[in-house]
């Protein structure tokens, strides 16, 4: 039995305060911070369903969302002669419920009378804060083939990572037989799993590791209807999963390809770096797989009398006399002479300011929005619109591991100076 994607909808979930990603999602949400210096982390989950033929798929949203829901309007538009679409759920106060999204089950829940009547008989879950690509017709067709209730999407993960995790045990035919959301350290020995008979797995010498939900299900919509609206429990894995793994036919789909939980700063920086590497792990070059996001029409990068050395340099950018090495530098980014900068991502621009603007920054004594001459910048994050001033130093000069300055911020060694910041000549951070 093969998959007919247009009998299913996807649910992607966006609607968390992203307190990991904090103080990136001061003013945004999770799944509309920028990512790989032109994207938001929501268009991977998007550029998947799109790639894959999903053209049925509804978004949630709910914390700082009036970008995340302007972004998706904008971009994701299909063809209205189709009956595709790409709809944002925000949370809403109903009779039925006064209260917003509690969990990813709660807001299944809530959103059922927006879905049910869908024609399409299975609903792919999917969360707005991973990078990956996957292909969800193999999902589906395993799903469909193995007979499943539920299906959970696994990655193996070493023990360091485990209690970050959803953890399964399988038997010897993919069905899972427990599942315990975010073991304790005590737990995880009786959790281990046995993976040479999955494949060779480098970071596991000696075979040992664990088996994690990578937070995407699929479920037939019947199903999930009856599950979510039989509990009042707000959590699929810490809830539900846990609790009905034995009255239901749970299959794991084991995925092997690139795959990584950016929902930390740590994580996020790691994954945004990588892509600065000779050969990153994840492909945005890959022309059958293409990542989409919004169409900003601007020019190509100017670089004059600049050092460049693996690095991302998205378009309409100004770059004079810099030394820029493992970074990804973000749309409309302005980098002043003698300015150098490592294993940073600047984040960019919403806007140029104009030669009027400018001036009148001078006038106020603030620096224009970008990074000034002369300023060093290591193992940072600077988010869009922040203005750097000339021969400021940032590098966690504290070494702090997690440190709220004023106007900026330390989260697991790495500064981050947020959205609209203003970081006066001379500082050093």
């Amino acid at each position: 039995m093969s998959a007919n994607l247009t009998d299913v909808v996807g649910i992607v979930l966006g609607g968390g305060a992203g307190e990991g990603l904090f103080p990136l999602t001061k003013f945004r949400a999770e799944p509309a911070v920028p990512l790989a210096g032109k994207y938001r982390i929501i268009d991977i989950a998007l550029s998947n369903c799109i790639n894959s033929g999903i053209r049925k798929v509804l978004v949630t949203s709910q914390f700082n969302s009036v970008s995340f829901n302007t972004h998706v309007a904008r971009t994701y538009d299909l063809d209205h002669f189709s009956q595709g679409f790409i709809n944002i759920l925000a949370a809403e106060q109903t009779p039925e419920n006064m209260s917003w999204y509690q969990g990813t089950a709660d807001a299944v829940r809530q959103c059922i009378r927006h879905f049910e009547g869908i024609d399409a008989s299975h609903v792919l879950i999917l969360y707005g804060d991973q990078l990956y690509h996957m292909d969800y017709r193999k999902l589906i067709d395993f799903h469909l083939q193995s007979e499943a209730d539920i299906t959970v999407c696994i990655i193996p993960v070493t023990a360091s990572e485990a209690s970050r995790f959803g953890i399964v045990k399988v038997d010897d035919n993919n069905q899972i037989s427990f599942f315990q959301e975010k073991p304790s350290e005590d737990q995880l020995p009786s959790l281990e799993t046995d993976l040479r008979r999955e494949r060779d797995f480098k970071q596991f010498p000696d075979g040992k590791g664990y088996l994690a939900s990578m937070g995407i299900y699929v479920f037939s919509k019947r199903l999930l209807i009856e599950l979510v609206q039989s509990t009042s429990e707000h959590d699929f894995a810490q809830h539900i999963f846990p609790l009905t793994v034995n009255q239901y036919r749970m299959m794991a789909y084991h995925f092997s390809g690139y795959w990584a939980d950016i929902g930390t700063v740590r994580s996020f920086y790691q994954a945004n770096l990588d892509l600065t590497s000779s050969l990153p792990q994840f492909n945005l070059y890959d022309a059958s797989n293409p990542i989409y996001t919004r169409s900003r029409c601007l020019p190509a990068s100017r670089i004059n009398n600049c050092q460049v050395d693996h690095c991302v340099i998205s378009d309409g950018c100004f770059l004079d006399g810099a030394e820029i090495t493992h970074s990804i530098i973000g749309s409309r980014t302005r980098i002043g002479e003698g300015t150098t900068i490592s294993h940073s991502y600047v984040i960019g621009a919403s806007k140029y300011e104009t030669s009027q603007e400018m001036n009148e920054n001078g006038r106020q004594g603030i620096p224009n929005i970008g990074i000034a001459r002369n300023a060093s910048v290591a193992n940072a994050i600077i988010d869009r619109n922040a203005r750097v001033g000339s021969n400021v130093v940032i590098r966690n000069a504290g070494n702090h591991l997690n440190f709220d300055g004023d106007g900026f911020y330390v989260r697991d060694r790495i500064v981050v100076i947020p959205k609209g910041a203003i970081i006066p000549d001379g500082s050093i951070i």
